[in-house]
């Protein structure tokens, strides 16, 4: 049946099956959101404070649609909301200071002065100190390359900030 089918429209079979696949799960979604998932949704009525009078006397609904009232209409600061519930302190937060070029001789610099180029964090200083040690001194500045965590980009981005002595 699928053969013919092929035939007729064009497609592989598996290109078949792929839409009647997605065809048939629309019709199954389609069909339980309209038939289950609508049948158990209420619907709310947004009032007004001028309707709240109608409502009768009972003081403790009018409060509670009074206050629904107003949280609708508040205006929220979200950046500041985020910043109340975070436990993270922002006054630590260390800045990368702005480097001058060819400030750092790569041939003694510790792991606190690379660490201020852009791309270079803690691992990757300790990787650049250990292959200096291992060979002695860096001859160019290109040798970085062999340092695992450092390629043609990053290479690129702190060049200038980098020299040789």
């Amino acid at each position: 049946m699928l053969e013919k089918l092929s035939k007729t429209v064009g497609l592989t079979q598996s290109e078949i099956k792929v839409t009647l696949f997605i065809v048939i799960t629309f019709v199954l979604g389609f069909g339980y959101k309209n038939f289950f998932v609508d049948n158990q949704t209420k619907s709310y009525k947004i009032v007004n404070k001028s309707e709240l009078s109608d409502l009768g006397n009972d003081s403790d609904k009018n409060d509670l649609i009074l206050d629904s009232v107003k949280s609708i209409n508040k205006k929220v600061d979200y950046k500041q909301e985020v910043l109340d519930f975070n436990k993270q302190s922002f006054n630590n937060v260390q800045k990368k200071t702005v480097l001058e070029e060819k400030s750092i001789n790569i041939n003694s610099a510790v792991v606190s002065d690379l660490i201020k180029l852009s791309g270079i964090g803690e691992k990757t200083a300790q990787k650049i100190i250990d292959y200096r040690n291992s060979i002695g001194k860096f001859k160019n500045i290109e040798q970085l390359l062999n340092v695992n965590g450092i390629g043609d980009k990053k290479l690129n981005k702190i060049k200038k900030y980098i020299y040789i002595d």
